[in-house]
């Protein structure tokens, strides 16, 4: 219970913190490329060369309470509303709506109202698709699940997969009774060789989702991690996932695994804090995004971005970062991190920020 004691204090660490940093020093190969969302998430280059950016939304006050089961508390209850989105941006600055009215929730005021909605996004050739995180009766939304996405030219979607239903069906070995959500949090998404591949942290699992609609459970974490809330995902030969464990932040508690296509995991690299995105470079350097350092709690200003290079050498790439939540590599080279990512009120500041990569 100490846990959850001090998760009730986040909310007003939050206001405190981001009061005081309003103009918190960034590293100076940092640059805002875009500004105006609403909880910036994953986000990904399409094949047409424009960004296009996951958004969880502004939550909502429709609750479930009494339909279905809650989230425990502190957690829960949820609720939600229709408010996610996602976001296209071209090159030069202009944002127009892909999809918009997607199903967004947020936890209880105790914990901060924290938002998810539109976890992430990915393209299979020119089809985009999306996962959602911020539906499911158990966050506020009847009649929704959480599910797999494709988005459709004229702004519509389509309903692939049903993630919600398979984790109910599929449990994992390990999961943790006081901080359970039935229907998920997926984090992060990737397509690999015309499949997608997604994470899912609260109940801490790697799968496959084809674009049939078929579910296929790659690795089960929780059975040899336990609750270690694994988050971000790239490729390169196997799968690499980072985590970002459970608050109180302990500096250096997260790591990165190696996960083969057959579901073997193994620890790859250790000492990182609060993962929340991986990416590959074009020569195969890892590049890691940290949501907070030096910290007990989620604190704006002190997200970093680091790379490992081929000998397992650790250097600092980026730092001063605002809550990052995500990040990819642009056509340009550069890495494009979405940032302000969450925390009270962050309605329409969050913003991709663009990393202008060393030689």
């Amino acid at each position: 219970m100490n846990r959850y004691l001090k998760l009730y204090k986040l909310r007003i660490i939050f206001a405190v913190l981001l009061l005081a940093c309003s103009a918190c020093p960034q590293s100076a190969n940092v640059a805002v490329f875009f500004e105006g969302l609403n909880n910036p998430r994953g986000l990904k280059f399409g094949p047409d060369g424009n960004l296009y950016v996951a958004e969880g939304g502004a939550g909502g006050t429709l609750s479930t309470i009494g339909v279905c089961d809650q989230v425990v508390p502190p957690v829960g209850p949820y609720t939600g509303d229709f408010t996610a989105r996602i976001s296209k941006i071209t090159p030069s600055g202009t944002r127009t709506i892909v999809a918009d009215n997607l199903p967004s929730s947020q936890t209880s005021p105790a914990l901060g109202s924290l938002v998810s909605g539109v976890a992430d996004v990915a393209f299979i050739g020119n089809t985009l698709y999306a996962i959602l995180a911020g539906a499911g009766c158990s966050h506020g939304l009847a009649g929704t699940d959480n599910a797999v996405l494709r988005v459709n030219a004229d702004g519509t979607t389509t309903m692939i997969a049903d993630l919600s239903a398979f984790l109910k069906t599929h449990p994992v070995k390990n999961p943790e009774p006081d901080d359970f959500e039935p229907d998920g949090t997926w984090y992060s998404m990737i397509a690999v060789r015309g499949a997608l591949y997604a994470v899912e942290p609260n109940h801490g699992e790697l799968d496959i989702v084809t674009t049939s609609g078929q579910i296929r459970r790659i690795a089960d974490i929780s059975a040899t991690q336990g609750h270690i809330v694994p988050t971000a995902i790239a490729y390169h030969g196997n799968f690499y996932v980072g985590n970002l464990k459970t608050f109180p932040i302990q500096d250096g508690s997260s790591k990165i695994l190696k996960i083969t296509p057959s579901g073997q995991v193994k620890t790859f690299a250790t000492g990182f804090t609060t993962i929340l995105g991986l990416a590959f470079d074009q020569i195969g350097r890892l590049y890691v995004l940290e949501n907070t350092t030096g910290n007990a709690f989620p604190t704006p200003g002190t997200g970093k971005v680091l790379r490992i290079d081929h000998s397992g050498k650790v250097e600092e790439i980026a730092s001063g970062l605002f809550l990052p939540t995500a990040m990819t590599f642009g056509p340009d080279g550069n890495l494009y991190v979405s940032n302000v990512g969450f925390g009270p009120p962050p309605i329409g500041l969050g913003q991709v920020v663009k990393i202008q990569m060393p030689q």
